[in-house]
């Protein structure tokens, strides 16, 4: 036990530790107890991350939450299968193959064939799959990775087919055509969530064009609208206006044309109208207005199109004519839209509403999948649509068509995985129908419970309201194929299921389902016999594979059935916030759409972990500091804890520090293995004191304690141990990590330090046997409950402190790892039960009388800091007003818990002022709450104020009493309309008052400085020395020394003081006398020295080994004698008889020599003082 370190290696411990459980593989015996135990289960889903890249901090931070939390409901007696899970396919995966390969085109895989290309996707998919285990497990989340689920495995991907077959069985399922934001990089479309997740500010080309009305009547004049992606112009095919807007026809009289534009938008015509120098006044040199009509009317008109590339398009007659559409606006551009439905979501929705294209009909979009102009458009063809913009422009000049060109700063979509420019291109897709089920899956989140409750009710809840139809098919490689085969005009249709289905409809069975293997496969046609259908060329959008992953982890219905139905929907799932509109979203339309029911119960939503300086954390900015070096320099139990006490467990954002992470160090785990160390040492010292009896742990002397702090900190651990349970039954972290800081400083900064000199003995070794049992008790205690959150240093405290419990000796011969779990006997504390809290032992009034002794020691405190008067230096008297006091806190601060309070404050006398007597120490003062009153008094408040601060202290305890106050015929309440606070009074020099923050109490000391203030204050600065000289001589509580010291000349401040103060001065040193060095022994054995100011004076104290003490002018062989003499030997005697060079001498004890210089001084009478 004495072999702790003075400071605990967190970061080795750990390591360490995680030895530990790797070779006694805890966690599968912790399951495995579980299982044998026949726990319920608790089911819980974890979301597949991509192993394609290293965790970062918002994966630490969801998996610290979601390790929290089973850890806890293990705790709590249930079963958790933990199975780690990767998401394999998609995007992410075949970006870094495109990256490899410099693969630009969808042809380029064809032609190396998706053999090749898949086989090389499998190669990389798990290439970070080691660092993610290794950084996963230091950091102590327990999660099975050797029996973990993979999107790419076949029985996942069958499963994922079986969701599909249900969904498109149910009617659920339809192809048609859809605006998406599309990747020009990747080849694909993006779902909505997808392209949220990377907005940059750019600068684009902003053009306002012409459009020359072709209908009789409007000759020469010409419609105007504003773009900002100038390459969608030569798909133009409508123009659209808001039906009810005042639109104008003007005439510029400089360039002398005549435009249509909203009269609210005439400045995008003649910018020289957002200048402050303009004048309205001087609008005729400008434009002239030659008539005004509302958007309806200009309804139906038909222009000339600004490019000619689809005059001989099939549905031509259709196209160029005015729409209508509430969507358009006057906040920006001329008040009418030029519509390009194959790249505009409301484009494509004016356009069909209104009949210029129709559903099944090819949509005008000379744009490849790599978005590049097809030869539908020459001039630009083979260029990226986004570098066309230019070229275009100066066609638009060359034909007069450019009305006004500027260049515009704004927000524009990024492909989250190429970081290049997103565009919105409509794509024939398959959808599942969201919108038929839109109120279903609203009323299954209601189902749900959510932390925190604002983004389930609120941001998920608006996102689901405005659900639409989800695209989930994407034109990719590496996926899940889609499985439909289908004819060539999609006129018939088959949903394959399962493998089993495609076997008996092709004839042929396969092993794997990915797209080299199944693409070939044909089924035969119903509807034409001698025709086959063949499979359709998209796979799934990885969204739809990870929100089928309740299911398909467990390969059902196919395995696994009885077990995923009785444990669906999941107890509990946590992601990040982004996750609303990702998985969360998935989970819950596919879960609905299957069972009618939530996939889940609770969910823990966290916010994102940012950037000290509030940016996204970016490997390129390198603006944060590595996970790992964080973890090996402060370890993983504080960077769990730093985590998940901050706002992100609320769902806020994190500013990630590095001092937070060391400050839990700091003021949670350095305190509280001090407490633990201090505990382990005095368990060693009691121990040696009664003869080297075992310590051992017993309830029923922790319960019988009499001691107030005792019974405090039982009662504050019992109520921390229900609060929780209570709030992890809630989910509620954010509030329960702070309890449990909150505890550890009590613990630590109130309990051990008021109680160290009584579990060092100080008051009888009976009663620090009490205080150790006490403490070993909160100490079991609360390494248990804190276990799920910080699993490492509760592990090594419980290896500790199991070993002084009786069922220790259980543990051998596999007893460690059996059923009964027990403290002790176990080998694990995470193999334990969670305490349950103890309702016998809770007292409100205990911990309400140690609030107020807290709130006056640091008041106390305070008045000290006013006046510059040092901790050292004792004060006469505290005096304490509270207001409406229990009687129990009374009591307390009275009684029990006197002599705490005047040791804290190094006082002499306390007083607690009875309520008859508090209008001789302080005032109620009285001021309107004005928040509450401003709009009640409105005029009156004037008043109303000046009554109510002039009140008397009895009139403003009476009101306060009665609950309200009547001025005239205004009526306030007491209680919500008025603040008081009490306020010191006494206007003595001598008294120094400071008040607590709520008002409702007062401490004052009496500051008075006399001698004996004086000397007492210099005492303790000596005694401070003492001790200090022997923590630097590495001396122990049981190591006896004497101490001399040696003032300078013409000075005895010190020995003066400590004359004064003999009987404080032998209890905090142990029964020592600090003596002037001129009456050590010649032979005295210096073990230290030092030089120190105390009260104000250099002196030289030395601390020495106990020495044997001889009468005056002793002779030379004598000297020689006792010098030779250890305490010890003579203590116990009477008289020595010893023969010296042949002469013998009889030495008496007290009369020859005493067993100190302390006893000698007494005896001989040389000091007053002794």
């Amino acid at each position: 036990m004495s072999d702790l370190p003075p400071t605990l290696d967190l970061p080795g411990t750990e390591s360490a530790t995680l030895e530990e459980w790797t070779s006694n593989d805890a966690f599968k015996v912790q399951d495995a107890l579980s299982i044998a135990r026949g726990d319920p289960e608790y089911t819980f889903y974890d979301g597949p991350p991509f192993a394609t890249g290293l965790p970062h901090y918002g994966h630490i931070l969801a998996g610290t939450i979601k390790d929290v939390v089973t850890r806890f409901a293990c705790g709590r007696g249930f079963r958790v299968e933990r199975r780690a899970g990767w998401d394999c396919h998609g995007l992410p995966v075949e970006y870094e193959i495109d990256q490899m390969l410099n693969i630009t085109h969808r042809e380029q895989v064809l032609e190396m064939g998706i053999d090749k290309y898949n086989d090389t996707c499998r190669s990389i998919v798990t290439r970070y799959t080691s660092e993610w285990v290794s950084t996963v497990t230091r950091l102590g989340r327990w999660i099975d990775f050797e029996n973990d689920y993979k999107t790419m495995d076949v029985s996942f991907m069958e499963s994922v087919w079986w969701v599909f077959g249900q969904l498109h069985a149910k009617g659920l399922v339809y192809r048609g055509y859809k605006v998406m934001p599309y990747s020009t990089a990747c080849g694909t479309v993006l779902s909505n969530f997808e392209a949220g997740l990377n907005y940059k500010e750019v600068r684009d080309p902003a053009v306002t064009i012409s459009f020359p009305i072709a209908s009789e009547g409007w000759e020469n004049v010409e419609l105007t609208a504003w773009t900002t992606t100038p390459w969608t112009l030569p798909s133009n095919l409508a123009l659209c206006v808001h039906p009810e807007l005042v639109y104008v026809v003007v005439k510029d009289v400089v360039k002398n044309k005549t435009y249509v534009c909203a009269e609210s938008r005439l400045c995008q015509l003649f910018p020289a109208m957002n200048s402050k120098k303009y004048k309205p006044k001087d609008a005729h040199k400008h434009y002239e207005i030659v008539k005004k009509c509302v958007g309806k009317d200009l309804v139906g008109l038909t222009y000339t199109p600004v490019f000619q590339y689809f005059k001989d398009h099939s549905s031509s007659s259709r196209f160029w004519k005015v729409l209508s559409d509430t969507y358009v606006t006057d906040d920006s551009g001329t008040g009418i839209v030029h519509q390009a439905p194959a790249f505009g979501e409301d484009d494509y929705r004016v356009c069909l509403k209104h009949g210029v294209i129709k559903k099944g009909e090819e949509i005008v979009c000379p744009v490849d999948v790599n978005g590049l102009f097809t030869d539908e458009v020459p001039e630009v063809k083979g260029v990226h649509v986004k570098k066309a913009d230019e070229t275009l422009i100066k066609l638009l000049k060359e034909s007069n068509r450019l009305v006004q060109k500027d260049n515009l700063s704004h927000q524009y979509p990024y492909c989250w995985r190429s970081d290049t420019p997103l565009i919105y291109k409509a794509v024939p897709s398959w959808f599942i129908r969201v919108e038929d089920i839109r109120d279903k899956i609203i009323e299954n989140n209601k189902k749900t419970y959510w932390v925190p409750s604002a983004v389930g009710e609120g941001r998920f809840h608006a996102w689901l309201r405005d659900a639409r139809d989800w695209a989930v098919s994407r034109n990719r490689f590496w996926g899940t194929p889609m499985p439909i085969w289908a004819s060539e005009n999609f006129d018939e249709i088959v949903c394959v299921d399962s493998i089993d289905r495609l076997e008996e409809l092709s004839g042929v069975r396969v092993k794997d389902l990915h797209r080299e293997f199944i693409d070939d496969l044909t089924i035969p046609s119903q509807k034409n016999p001698g025709t086959v259908l063949r499979r359709v060329d998209e796979v799934f959008d990885c969204w739809f594979e990870s929100g089928s992953m309740p299911y398909a982890q467990k390969h059902y219905p196919f395995e696994n059935k009885e077990q995923f139905e009785a444990g669906f929907p999941a107890d509990f799932i946590a992601e990040g916030l982004d996750q609303t509109r990702g998985w969360f979203y998935t989970l819950m339309v596919l879960s609905t759409a299957l069972f009618d029911k939530p996939a889940f119960k609770n969910l823990i939503c966290n916010g994102l972990v940012l950037a000290a300086d509030g940016k996204k954390m970016s490997k390129r900015l390198k603006n944060y500091p590595d996970p790992k070096i964080i973890v090996n320099k402060y370890g993983a139990d504080a960077l769990r804890m730093y985590l998940i006490n901050s706002p992100v467990v609320r769902a806020e954002s994190l500013r990630f520090q590095e001092a937070g992470v060391l400050g839990v160090v700091k003021e949670v785990f350095l305190p509280w293995y001090n407490a633990f160390r201090f505990f382990m040492q005095n368990v060693e010292r009691w121990s040696t004191s009664q003869s080297s009896t075992v310590f051992v742990p017993s309830i029923e002397k922790v319960k019988s304690s009499k001691n107030p702090t005792d019974i405090w900190i039982g009662a504050a651990t019992q109520g921390l141990i229900k609060y929780v349970h209570q709030e992890m039954e809630a989910y509620r972290l954010y509030t329960v990590m702070p309890a449990l800081v909150r505890y550890v400083t009590q613990l630590t900064n109130w309990y051990v330090r008021l109680n160290r000199d009584r579990l060092k003995g100080s008051e009888g070794e009976d009663d620090a046997e009490t205080g150790l049992q006490v403490l070993f008790d909160v100490l079991l205690d609360v390494t248990r409950i804190m276990a799920p959150f910080t699993p490492f240093i509760t592990e090594y405290f419980y290896q500790h402190l199991r070993k002084m419990l009786p069922s220790y000796s259980e543990r051998v011969d596999g007893g460690g790892t059996s059923n009964p779990v027990l403290p002790g006997k176990s080998d694990s504390v995470h193999f334990l039960k969670l305490p349950s809290y103890d309702a016998s032992r809770l007292n409100e009034d205990a911990v309400a009388s140690m609030e107020m002794l807290q709130t006056v020691v640091e008041l106390g405190r305070n008045v000290r800091e006013k006046r510059n008067i040092s901790l050292r230096t004792p004060i006469k008297n505290v005096t304490v007003v509270m207001r409406s006091p229990s009687p129990a806190v009374v009591a307390g601060i009275n009684e029990s818990l006197r002599g705490y309070i005047l040791s804290e404050l190094n006082a002499w006398d306390l007083n607690v002022v009875p309520k008859d007597e508090e209008h001789q120490w302080v005032k109620l003062s009285l001021q309107p709450n004005l928040k509450k009153l401003g709009k009640k008094l409105g005029k009156n408040m004037k008043m109303v104020k000046e009554h109510i601060t002039n009140m008397s202290h009895a009139d403003a305890i009476s009101c306060m009493e009665n609950g309200e106050l009547k001025i005239g015929e205004i009526v306030i309440d007491a209680k919500t309309e008025l603040l008081s606070k009490l306020a010191f009074a006494k206007e003595e020099d001598h008294w120094e008052a400071t008040e607590s923050a709520t008002g409702d109490v007062v401490v004052a000391v009496d500051c008075t400085q006399d001698e004996a203030i004086i000397s007492a204050g210099t005492t303790r600065e000596f005694i401070g020395a003492v001790q200090q000289l022997r923590k630097s001589a590495g001396l122990t509580l049981a190591d006896s020394v004497e101490v001399f010291y040696k003032e300078g000349s013409g000075l005895s401040t010190t020995e003066r003081a400590i004359s004064l103060n003999v009987p404080m001065v032998e209890a905090k040193l142990r029964g020592i006398v600090p003596l002037p060095t001129q009456f050590a022994p010649a032979w005295n054995v210096e073990i230290s020295k030092t030089a120190v100011e105390i009260g104000g004076s250099p002196v030289e104290v030395s601390i020495c080994r106990p020495s044997v003490a001889a009468k005056e002018d002793v002779s030379p062989e004598l000297c020689s004698y006792f010098s030779t003499l250890c305490v010890s030997d003579v203590e116990e005697k009477e008289t020595i008889n010893v023969v010296i060079d042949g002469k013998k001498f009889s030495l008496k004890n007290g009369t020859d020599f005493w067993c100190s210089t302390t006893d000698k001084l007494r005896s001989l009478k040389k000091l007053s003082y002794l």
